[in-house]
């Protein structure tokens, strides 16, 4: 059937967690790089920046290595997912069905929701401290500000973040350099700034595991924003497309946040940068600080289509539309806005184990989704089984999926290195976290093996094909 043409205007987006039908897909791959490259310079990613050398003290040559490693590595695991969106045409979350079941993917999905709001709260706090810097207004009212700006993204949809990420890829992209070219090129940094003492195993790998997570974090994101592709887009140009925006986005502001922690480790991440950056400071922080109202926009609108996934899945007749999402975006808003004023004052540390923590729970889901996906159904997924109560042919909990998503959390615990928990294995490596590389070693050829070897266990249903039972 010939694909009809689709309206390139921006309207406020009908569909929500439904199927997208091929008349309506649309875009290029070249499309999902400003996606990610214009919604990761920002604020937030300077300030993961700042981590590595004002946290965990490393040098800046140190900070550089740990940063391209972990975003190398974690970029891969990320990009992986974003092929799933045109051949399946649903959001992320609600593919996780086909893995763990109708009601065995409740648990991932409302962690996942945490997780959106959690950034949201983050990036509010940030955004609402470089409008107060800016305009001399209560932080309070900024933080609030900032976030009913990104509402308005998510409300009007997936059109429309595409469009403001695209603008912000070029505007935010010039902004970053005139940064770089102005802080080491114009402005002389404080002496000290290039030490090349401090640099320790611990928070080299804290800093690898920092990069790599911001990048799996996207992983529950990525098929959100490539379902109206078209199904001829292709694995290979969707992963490079996502890979190089999500990587070289994130990468060179956590750069520029790194030299801010070496030089000014005691000053905040806004403060920071205006004081290296005098004469274009404002200007920084405000195109940065409009950055993360787009970012939030996605945050929001992905959180909204989880939070429609658990409801749908409650009441299977429920049918949401664009009213559903303004309303539960409203709903998530709010519990952001809570949670930025509680933790604003403690912003870095608590976002840095946020963080950390965070990657223990989503190591073992993307094992599962990536291992089923491209190892075992090899994209070939009977999407009338995903609105079905029952779970169709995928069953109400898939017990297999289930048990390797715990045991890719138990597995990963004594290896934590936060500054809440150190596991014991964690300190006898002298501190150095690596519980994400033991939860993917793990838990990737654990769910292969038993998937193939144990399947009519799992809880997944056979398919009755014409010639007997598939």
């Amino acid at each position: 059937m010939q694909q009809e043409p689709v309206e390139t205007t921006i309207t406020v987006e009908k569909r929500t967690i439904d199927h997208i039908p091929v008349t309506e897909r649309h875009g290029r791959a070249r499309d999902l790089f400003t996606i990610w490259f214009g919604s990761n310079i920002m604020l937030l990613t300077v300030a993961t920046g700042v981590v590595a050398t004002a946290v965990y003290g490393l040098p800046v040559w140190a900070a550089v290595i740990a940063l391209v490693l972990g975003h190398a590595v974690g970029g891969v695991v990320m990009a992986l997912h974003a092929a799933q969106g045109p051949q399946m045409g649903v959001p992320q979350m609600l593919q996780t069905r086909a893995q763990f079941g109708s009601y065995g993917s409740l648990l991932v999905v409302i962690l996942v929701i945490f997780m959106y709001v959690g950034f949201f709260a983050s990036n509010m706090v940030l955004g609402g401290q470089a409008v107060s810097s800016l305009f001399g207004l209560d932080e309070t009212l900024s933080i609030i500000v900032i976030g009913l700006v990104s509402v308005v993204g998510a409300v009007v949809g997936y059109r429309m973040i595409h469009a403001l990420t695209g603008l912000m890829s070029l505007v935010s992209g010039v902004v970053l350099v005139l940064a770089f070219v102005w802080m080491l090129g114009v402005h002389q940094l404080p002496t000290g700034t290039f030490h090349t003492d401090g640099a320790t195993l611990s928070g080299f790998m804290g800093t690898v595991s920092l990069a790599a997570l911001w990048q799996i974090a996207y992983a529950p994101y990525v098929s959100d924003y490539t379902r109206y592709m078209p199904r001829d887009t292709g694995v290979r140009p969707a992963f490079w497309a996502t890979y190089a925006g999500a990587v070289l986005g994130s990468l060179f502001p956590m750069l520029l946040g790194a030299l801010v922690g070496a030089a000014l480790p005691a000053a905040d991440t806004v403060t920071g940068l205006q004081e290296l950056t005098p004469g274009v400071g404002g200007l920084i922080i405000a195109v940065f600080g409009i950055g993360i109202a787009c970012t939030n926009a996605m945050n929001l609108y992905c959180g909204a289509l989880s939070t429609i996934t658990v409801g749908q899945t409650i009441f299977p007749r429920w049918v949401p539309g664009a009213s559903a999402r303004a309303v539960v975006s409203a709903v998530l808003f709010a519990g952001a806005v809570v949670m930025a004023l509680v933790g604003k004052d403690n912003f870095l540390v608590n976002f840095t184990n946020f963080m950390l923590l965070l990657l223990c729970v989503l190591v073992p889901w993307t094992a599962v989704n990536l291992v089923d996906y491209y190892a075992l159904k090899h994209g070939d997924y009977d999407i009338d089984s995903l609105f079905e109560r029952d779970g169709g042919r995928y069953g109400r909990f898939n017990l297999i999926a289930v048990a390797c998503y715990f045991l890719g959390i138990l597995v990963q615990i004594p290896f934590l290195s936060t500054a809440m928990y150190v596991g014991p294995l964690a300190e006898r490596l002298g501190g150095v976290d690596i519980s994400w590389i033991v939860g993917l070693a793990v838990i990737s050829p654990l769910y292969l093996f038993l998937m193939r070897r144990f399947a009519r266990f799992s809880g997944h249903r056979p398919v009755v094909e014409a010639g007997g039972v598939a």
